[in-house]
């Protein structure tokens, strides 16, 4: 407990350190003895204190006023002020989860209203109140999210999510909100289960309309996948991947793999002949709906045409591992690629030659040993034949080397 109050005691005057206290997911990270990297804080000391101390005021429109700092030994920190003592027990009980509603002062006095400490050993996660999701529907998303992270939801707080349909409130929040836990879903230690929760509580179907038809469409024909509905498949891949991947962009990837099979025809079913080429541009579109990054956008687009091939690697030709090589270079799912397809195919590893070949795709003329002037005197509609064979011929030294 000094190693974590130390540094607070020496940024604040000793005379508040019984006003001031620890809250939130920074007292709840240090219980369960997991490392934090922000601090949240509450604080009863005089406003013109604060400036001084480093901290700067951002009030936002519809949020209350929350003091900033960023510390070069502790990282970000987040204050809110309180203009008496007695209103910590309220503020306390306006938070979300009672896991999140432990207050520690920096003399080192607990302050716990809610019982959350017992909550905590259970890794159980109960709401403050009856109004905790109707004051912010986004802890729905964060509560399932802790779900994807090895917590179980009480029951009490299961069934005031099951009985009630959320739908208007949440679609009344800016979808950045709702992508931001669920990147976060994505590098729990169970991503999967963030998106079954989603499926049992019906939560976000304005935002992931996809997730919802999953459920109604055929993998594939059975003896290819024998689990069935798309939803299943593309759990399981989301639960190999992330097993051998933290990267949350992977598990993202895993999961929307098969984005192209929302596009088949149903009188085409079980089947889904060029999938992996109709869920290219269903990818980019979904990356924009939600606001991610563009380079999330390009990865799912791209995964979603070529982790199929990796799977066929022995049947294909050498100019087209090539090309897929210098594809998946260019789209940076050089590394996520081969965990995708590895997942979405038990049973296969990533062929010894795939870093071979982005290797040789990214050489230059000059790395592929290619004489310079020979190059440029012939047509230039000859050039990117003649360099190809080239890689080609260097990609089969390797092979026969190894």
């Amino acid at each position: 407990m000094n190693t974590l109050l130390q540094p607070f005691q020496q940024l604040f005057p000793l005379q508040y350190h019984e006003q001031i206290f620890l809250v939130g997911g920074t007292v709840r990270d240090f219980l369960l003895q997991q490392p934090a990297c922000d601090y949240d804080l509450i604080a009863v000391l005089p406003e013109e204190l604060l400036p001084s101390l480093g901290f700067r005021l951002v009030a936002g429109k519809t949020t209350r006023p929350i003091w900033f700092q960023h510390d070069a030994q502790l990282g970000k920190l987040e204050l809110i002020r309180l203009d008496d003592i007695s209103q910590l027990d309220a503020d306390l009980r306006r938070r979300d989860f009672t896991v999140n509603a432990i207050a520690l002062s920096l003399h080192g006095k607990w302050y716990d209203p809610l019982d959350g400490q017992q909550d905590l050993q259970q890794r159980l996660l109960r709401v403050c109140s009856d109004q905790s999701f109707t004051d912010d529907p986004l802890r729905l998303i964060r509560a399932i999210r802790f779900v994807a992270d090895g917590w179980q939801l009480a029951s009490e707080t299961a069934q005031q999510i099951q009985h009630q349909d959320w739908a208007e409130q949440l679609v009344s929040l800016p979808v950045e909100r709702f992508s931001r836990e669920m990147v976060k879903a994505l590098a729990a230690s169970q991503p999967e289960r963030f998106f079954e929760q989603m499926i049992q509580y019906r939560l976000g179907t304005d935002w992931l309309l996809e997730l919802f038809r999953m459920p109604d469409i055929p993998a594939g024909p059975l003896q290819h996948h024998p689990e069935g509905d798309l939803l299943t498949h593309c759990l399981q891949v989301l639960q190999r991947a992330a097993a051998v991947s933290p990267d949350p962009l992977a598990s993202f990837c895993a999961f929307f793999h098969d984005i192209g099979k929302l596009s088949t025809d149903p009188a085409r079913y079980p089947k889904h002949h060029g999938h992996d080429e109709a869920g290219f541009k269903p990818a980019l579109n979904l990356c924009k709906r939600l606001c991610l990054p563009a380079e999330w956008g390009r990865a799912l687009a791209w995964i979603s045409r070529l982790h199929t091939n990796l799977n066929r690697w022995s049947e294909l030709r050498d100019a087209t591992r090539l090309r897929m090589a210098d594809q998946a270079r260019k789209a940076g799912i050089s590394r996520i690629l081969p965990v995708v397809s590895a997942a979405d195919k038990p049973g296969n590893s990533t062929p010894d030659q795939w870093f071979q070949a982005l290797e040789v795709a990214a050489m230059n003329s000059t790395q592929l040993g290619i004489n310079i002037e020979q190059l440029e005197a012939m047509q230039e509609k000859h050039r990117p034949d003649f360099i190809l064979q080239h890689r080609i011929r260097l990609l089969r030294s390797y092979e026969y080397i190894s």
